[in-house]
């Protein structure tokens, strides 16, 4: 089996090469699978250049996604040929990934794949796809319909942004899509369904102001820092924002008057250590909610080999929407 495989000697070089392994080499799990796609995503750029500790263990297959079919399994909630999906579960960090031809996990970790999707599409969404519809749901939770205004997505044109803004378009609601790339990317973004683009700019600047002019009844993002304080504070009375990445920064230099003066809601979206429950749930509302066509508009796809130089680009915002890898190739 080919794998990419990051490394790092005793005086604490880094490096990575696509290597042959065999089945001794996979790390304890009570389910093998062969893996036919993998993507790569912010978290895998972080791991594949270096650039973040987010490898906690060495050496490392890295891939926080896989897509495959179950080769030999001890588990009763699983049987050899079901089609699968794994997101999260520290995999590429703590245990190894999906950048390599099999994968052995733990069964818990693998979510049956609904009859609609193929291996590809179920990469191809991916964590990040998986991790919009997460925040789509939370904002259902917490009372954000179509009727209760506009929902804003920061980071629109990567992974997580062009899926929610697909799926809110094709639920109904006016999507407000916020880029570094508008120039470049607002007729992109208004195929996937947006109604209005807006620089990242109008987001990501600091402010002094504790509230904003109320501009929208939603909002998923996935920057934190001056980005989600901002969006909060342009946020509608009774209003919701579902936070699921930081790449602007850990921090919120905002204020507590969105919560007290506006009743907005800020809700957390956790899609490593999500339930098994709630994952069954998002994939299936994918299955109905994300039109499948949009999702190839979305894909670029490229082999094993190319993964490092994907991972550059995608650290450098150079990426559009989703790379899903056939390790195959």
């Amino acid at each position: 089996m080919r794998a990419l495989l990051l490394s790092k000697s005793a005086e604490d070089e880094f490096s990575h090469a696509v290597v042959e392994l065999t089945d001794d080499d996979l790390p304890e799990g009570d389910t093998t699978v062969a893996v036919e796609y993998s993507t790569i995503n912010y978290k895998d750029g972080l791991a594949i250049t270096n650039t973040s500790p987010i490898v906690r263990r060495w050496p490392m297959v890295p891939g926080v996604d896989l897509a495959g079919t179950v080769i030999s399994t001890e588990s009763e909630s699983l049987k050899v040929g079901d089609r699968v999906v794994c997101n999260g579960w520290d995999v590429g960090e703590k245990h190894w990934g999906g950048l390599a031809e099999r994968a052995r996990l733990q069964a818990e970790w693998l979510t049956p794949l609904p009859d609609d999707f193929s291996t590809y599409h179920a990469a191809a969404i991916g964590t990040a796809g998986y991790t919009a519809m997460l925040c789509v749901l939370a904002l259902e939770r917490n009372g954000v319909t179509p009727d209760s205004g506009p929902v804003v997505v920061s980071g629109a044109a990567g992974g997580v942004g062009s899926v929610a803004v697909a799926i809110l378009a094709k639920l109904g609601y006016d999507v407000i899509a916020s880029s570094g790339r508008v120039d470049a990317e607002g007729d992109y973004l208004r195929s996937l369904g947006a109604t209005d683009c807006i620089a990242r700019e109008e987001l990501s600047e600091p402010s002094s102001r504790p509230l904003g002019s109320a501009r929208w009844a939603g909002g998923i993002d996935v920057a934190g820092s001056h980005t989600l304080a901002n969006m909060l504070a342009a946020t509608h009375p009774g209003g919701c924002v579902a936070a699921c990445g930081l790449a602007q920064g850990m921090d919120l230099p905002g204020s507590v008057a969105p919560f007290i003066l506006r009743g907005v809601a800020l809700v957390g979206v956790d899609s490593v250590h999500e339930s098994p429950e709630r994952r069954t749930e998002a994939w299936e509302r994918l299955a109905t909610d994300l039109d499948t066509s949009l999702l190839d508009s979305m894909v670029t796809e490229v082999g094993l080999e190319d993964a490092p130089g994907v991972a550059e680009a995608i650290v450098a915002g150079q990426i559009r929407g989703r790379v899903v890898v056939d390790v195959a190739r």
